[in-house]
């Protein structure tokens, strides 16, 4: 079953961020790095990114036919996904045990949710 670990970002994380010394940093994105060797070298990992803020993201809607695009920043968000793993694992306890893994759970949250299987569908 594929999940989607989410990690998001908020401003008791980036409090932390801003704490942490250069060689605390540069941990923390080789413990990301290590994860996801890890998982793809166990085959679990389907796809994982970090992403930045939501002021380089581009706002897509269609009205009337017509597609419409809005450039950020945006309003001010207190919390924003900052990156997710991608996962093909058994259950839900093996997700959760990779989720409590990912280095921002020490210092945060991340959500573990279950991707919806299309091909359940009857169409």
């Amino acid at each position: 079953m594929r999940y989607l670990i989410l990690i998001q970002s908020n401003p008791q994380s980036r409090a932390v961020w801003e704490q942490l010394s250069d060689e605390q940093r540069m941990a923390f994105g080789r413990a990301h790095l290590a994860l996801t060797d890890e998982l793809a070298g166990t085959g679990e990992l389907v796809a994982s990114e970090g992403l930045p803020d939501p002021s380089t993201a581009t706002l897509v809607s269609v009205r009337n036919g017509r597609t419409l695009t809005s450039d950020g920043p945006f309003a001010e968000a207190k919390e924003y996904l900052a990156g997710f793993y991608l996962v093909d694992v058994p259950d839900l306890d093996r997700a959760v045990a990779i989720a409590a893994r990912a280095p921002d759970a020490a210092t945060g949250s991340v959500e573990v949710r279950p991707v919806f299987d299309m091909s359940q569908l009857d169409l």
